[in-house]
């Protein structure tokens, strides 16, 4: 819907994804979209490098949420609030909203 605004659709789903949740992981958002992981990082890493978002580890996995000191945040999410709000309800609910673990978890530890 705004790939032309952002430049591509990775970066749409991005901060969306980020919009909703406040913090992300690539593996995460590879999991919520279904598509390659490698995209996602490579938007993560442009976003990052714009000084949109800000990355730091937790454990081994490396988070990323939005920079605080970006001058344009508040418009920033305002826009995508207001975009957000215009996606049908079974989209917002297929792909943002039902994620429940916001945490990454131990590898090999049980369920």
């Amino acid at each position: 819907m705004l790939e032309s605004i952002f430049g591509t659709p990775i970066i749409e789903k991005v901060l969306f994804f980020m919009l909703v949740n406040n913090r992300c992981y690539a593996s995460q958002l590879k999991e919520a979209f279904q598509m390659p992981l490698y995209s996602f990082q490579r938007a993560l890493t442009r976003l990052e490098k714009g000084g949109v978002l800000v990355s730091y580890k937790e454990g081994k996995t490396l988070l990323y949420q939005f920079n605080p000191r970006y001058p344009f945040l508040s418009e920033l999410l305002a826009f995508l609030q207001k975009a957000y709000s215009s996606f049908p309800e079974d989209f917002r609910e297929k792909y943002y909203e039902p994620i429940i673990r916001k945490r990454p978890r131990r590898s090999g530890k049980p369920l």
